[in-house]
């Protein structure tokens, strides 16, 4: 099981984020959760989750805003489940307590924490995709989203008003491709530390 514990990033300095991104992140039924993310302490939110690509998909989406310090906490959570997330507990939140603490300082603001040898392999690949994305334009990362809802570049070009060539081009400096392909070896690992 995954516990994903997801702390905002200077937030004396910003307004409260936690309230907007736990309605958004509870309501995509496009992505599961076993318990939904519930505010744990003042700006951190946690959430309990069965699925390697939700963990990835939610985790990737937060960190790479540069508004949070995402953990991952991966291993064994006490049944039954409680009503709430903050009520829960077992392996999989402390050690999500632990990276989150960890993600803080960690490159790219993710880190992983599990038993596994191969946690510590995710954990690498998933820092690394963050700071891809944090440096991909909007541009990329607008042609990026197209892709991954299946558009094909001459759609995409059609839809953004602009060239395939340029569709191209967005995607290859954006490494879009290169970095789904990634993400995809990240959630293996992610599954093979879970087991």
């Amino acid at each position: 099981m995954f516990v994903l514990t997801v702390d905002q990033r200077k937030s004396r300095q910003r307004q409260d984020l936690v309230e907007a991104a736990m309605g958004a992140l509870n309501g995509d039924a496009l992505r599961p959760l076993v318990l939904p993310f519930d505010r744990t302490a003042g700006d951190e939110m946690q959430a309990v989750i069965a699925e390697p690509a939700v963990v990835v998909s939610i985790a990737m989406e937060l960190a790479a805003s540069s508004s949070w310090s995402v953990g991952i906490g991966i291993g064994p959570v006490k049944e039954p489940l409680p009503e709430n997330t903050r009520a829960g507990a077992g392996e999989a939140f402390e050690r999500a307590r632990t990276a989150v603490t960890a993600a803080k300082a960690a490159s790219g603001n993710i880190a992983v924490s599990g038993e596994s040898p191969l946690a510590e392999q995710a954990e690498a690949l998933l820092q690394l995709l963050v700071l891809v994305a944090r440096k991909r334009s909007k541009m990329a990362e607008e042609a990026g989203i197209l892709s991954d809802q299946g558009l094909t570049q001459q759609q995409i070009a059609r839809q953004l008003g602009i060239s395939q060539q340029a569709v191209s081009s967005r995607l290859q400096s954006g490494l879009w491709q290169e970095s789904r392909r990634v993400l995809s070896v990240a959630e293996s690992l992610l599954e093979g530390a879970d087991r």
